[in-house]
C-alpha cells in the first residue's frame, strides 16, 4: 500500500575537514535505510546527502596546506566523500555542496527574505569562538583548560582553547520564536525524537533564547551577505539552510513544494542547530518547518566519542574490506538502540557476523536453496496442504513484515531487524524440526517434503525483499538465486509478507555463502 506522501530524509551535512569515519558511516546509513524502505513502500522518497564546506576551520585548513580553499574542499569531497556512499552501498537520490552555485544563490534569496521581514539587524558581539565547532559557544560548553592550556577557556567538546572575538555582525531575532517553539514541541510532541532528545530541546529553549550572529566579517570564505558583501553568511546558518535549497526553494517552486518539509537525521551533538534555530528561521521565513528531528546517539570505541582528534576515529573501509558493505549495514543498525549512544568493538562485531549473518541468514539460504537442488532438481515444488506448523511460519512473516514497517514508519531500524529475524530464527527452526533430509529418503513423504522446502523458499522471498532495503548486496545474490520474478527493489515492501508469492516451478540456482567466513585480525 503506497501513501501517496513525500518522503523526504537528510543526512547532516558533513563537514569535510576530516576524513570520514564509522560514525559518519553510521548516519549515512540509517538514513539509507530508512529512505530504501520508503522508496521500495512505493511512497514519493527522495534522500539529501552533502557536505558544507565553508567557514573559518576550513580556510585554515586550505591554507596550512598551501592551496585555495576551493582546491581544498574539491579534493576532500572527491577523494573521500564521494567514496564513502559508493563503499556502503548507498543510494542518495542528490548531493548537494555548500559551494555550488545553486546553494549559493537560493541562500542569498532566503537570508534576503529574513532582512525584508525585518528578522535581522546590525550589531556586535563579543563572545568566545570554537574555529572546530565553527559556534560562539554558551556558557555550557566553556571549561576551564589543563595541562597545555591551564589558565584558558577551552570548548568542552573539543578541548582546544577557545578564541574572544569582537566583531560587528548581523543579527537574527531568535529571540522572538521563543514562544512558538515552545508551542511547536507542545503540539508536535514527536517533532523532536527520541524523548531524551526533545527534553533537552525544551529545556534549553525555556531557560531564555538570545539573538543569533548570522555573519562573520573577519575572513570572506563563505556566501556574501547580499546587502553587504563586507560580511559572509554564518557557516552554520548556510548550512542549515541546504536542506531547502537542494529541492528547490527560491528557483524551483513546484520541486520545493513536492519535496518540503523534510525529515532530518543528525548527531545529537547538532540538535540544538536543527532542533532549534533552522525551525525558527523557517518560521521567519513564512516556510513549513521540518517534519522531524531524529537524534541518534554517539558511537563510542573505548568508551570514548568517536573522533580523529582522539585516535578513535575508524575509516569505514577498514570494516567493509574484511567483512562488507552489508556486514556494515546490518550490523550498526541492529546492533545499536537507534536514538542511543552504543559501543563498537571488534569482537562484537566479528562475534554477530558469525553468528547471525553467517550462521543465521547466510546458512539458511545456502541449505535451503542446495536441497532444492538436490531434492527437486532445482525446481521450486508446490506446497501441499499446510499444517499447523507451516500455517505458523505464514504468520511469523506477516506479523514479522507488519511490525518491520511500524518500525521503519517509526525511525527505529533496529527494532524492523530485530521483527524480520523472527523469520530467520522461525525458519531455521523449522526446518530441523521437519527434517527434510530425512523426508526424503521415503518416496510416502515427497508430498510433504515438498511443502516444507516451498515454505522455506517463499520464507527466503520475504525475507529478501524485506532486508533489501538494509543489506541490499546480499539480497540480491540471494534473489537471483531464487529465481524470483521482477526486480527485487520494485517488489511492494508493504506487501511483502503475503504468503505464496514465490511460484512453484520457478528454477533455483546455485548460492555462493552470502557470507564467507572471514580471518579477521584486527
Amino acid at each position: 500500500m503506497t501513501s501517496g506522501g513525500s518522503f523526504y530524509i537528510t543526512t547532516p551535512i558533513y563537514y569535510p575537514s576530516d576524513l570520514p569515519h564509522i560514525g559518519h558511516g553510521y548516519t549515512t546509513v540509517a538514513v539509507d535505510t530508512l529512505a530504501r524502505w520508503h522508496r521500495q513502500a512505493g511512497d514519493d522518497t527522495w534522500m539529501l546527502t552533502g557536505t558544507d564546506e565553508h567557514g573559518q576551520k576550513m580556510l585554515r585548513a586550505a591554507s596550512a596546506n598551501g592551496v585555495t580553499p576551493q582546491e581544498w574542499v574539491d579534493k576532500l569531497v572527491e577523494e573521500s566523500w564521494f567514496p564513502l556512499l559508493e563503499t556502503l552501498e548507498v543510494a542518495n537520490d542528490d548531493f548537494i555542496r555548500t559551494t555550488q552555485p545553486r546553494h549559493e544563490e537560493r541562500v542569498q534569496k532566503f537570508v534576503q527574505a529574513l532582512y525584508d521581514s525585518g528578522y535581522i539587524y546590525a550589531g556586535e558581539y563579543e563572545a568566545l569562538y570554537c574555529v572546530g565547532c565553527e559556534e560562539f559557544k554558551p556558557e555550557a560548553e566553556i571549561v576551564d583548560g589543563a595541562g597545555p592550556f591551564e589558565g584558558l577557556k577551552v570548548c568542552a567538546i573539543h578541548s582546544k582553547p577557545l578564541e574572544l572575538l569582537q566583531e560587528k555582525n548581523y543579527f537574527f531575532k531568535l529571540s522572538e520564536f521563543q514562544d512558538r517553539l515552545l508551542e511547536l514541541y507542545k503540539t508536535q510532541p514527536d517533532f523532536v525524537r527520541p524523548d531524551s532528545a526533545r527534553n533537552e530541546v525544551v529545556s534549553f529553549v525555556k531557560s531564555g533564547l538570545k539573538d543569533l550572529s548570522i555573519s562573520r566579517s573577519a575572513f570572506d570564505w563563505g556566501i556574501r551577505v547580499p546587502w553587504d558583501d563586507t560580511h559572509v553568511i554564518y557557516v552554520w546558518v548556510d548550512a542549515l539552510l541546504n536542506y531547502a535549497t537542494a529541492v528547490g526553494y527560491g528557483t524551483d517552486p513546484e520541486q520545493f513544494d513536492r519535496r518540503w518539509p523534510a525529515y532530518h537525521v543528525v548527531g545529537k551533538d547538532i540538535l540544538r542547530f536543527h532542533a532549534v534555530i533552522w525551525p525558527a528561521m523557517l518560521m521567519a521565513a513564512g516556510l513549513e518547518v521540518p517534519r522531524g528531528i531524529f537524534a541518534h546517539g554517539w558511537l563510542l570505541v573505548g568508551g570514548e566519542k568517536m573522533s580523529k582528534s582522539k585516535l578513535t576515529g575508524i575509516a569505514p573501509t577498514e570494516i567493509t574490506d574484511v567483512f562488507g558493505a552489508d556486514a556494515y549495514r546490518f550490523y550498526f543498525l541492529s546492533a545499536i538502540s537507534f536514538g542511543q549512544d552504543g559501543s563498537f568493538s571488534w569482537e562484537d562485531l566479528s562475534a554477530r557476523y558469525q553468528a547471525e549473518l553467517a550462521n543465521g541468514f547466510g546458512n539458511l539460504a545456502s541449505r535451503t536453496i542446495a536441497m532444492i537442488e538436490r531434492y527437486f532438481q532445482g525446481v521450486v515444488p508446490p506446497a501441499g496442504e499446510a499444517a499447523e506448523i507451516d500455517l505458523h511460519v505464514q504468520r511469523t512473516v506477516a506479523d514479522a513484515a507488519a511490525a518491520a514497517d511500524a518500525a521503519m514508519t517509526a525511525f527505529r531500524p533496529d527494532e524492523a531487524i530485530d521483527a524480520i529475524w523472527t523469520i530467520v530464527d522461525e525458519l531455521n527452526g523449522y526446518i530441523t524440526e521437519n527434517e527434510p533430509w530425512v523426508l526424503a529418503k521415503d518416496e510416502a513423504t515427497r508430498d510433504r517434503l515438498s511443502t516444507v522446502l516451498y515454505t522455506a523458499a517463499e520464507g527466503l522471498r520475504a525475507l529478501a525483499v524485506l532486508l533489501s532495503p538494509v543489506m541490499p548486496t546480499s539480497t540480491q545474490k540471494l534473489w537471483t538465486a531464487l529465481g524470483a520474478p521482477g526486480a527485487l527493489d520494485q517488489q511492494p515492501l508493504r506487501e511483502a509478507g503475503t504468503w505464496g508469492q514465490l511460484p512453484a516451478g520457478t528454477q533455483v540456482s546455485s548460492l555462493a555463502p552470502l557470507f564467507p567466513r572471514v580471518e579477521q585480525s584486527a
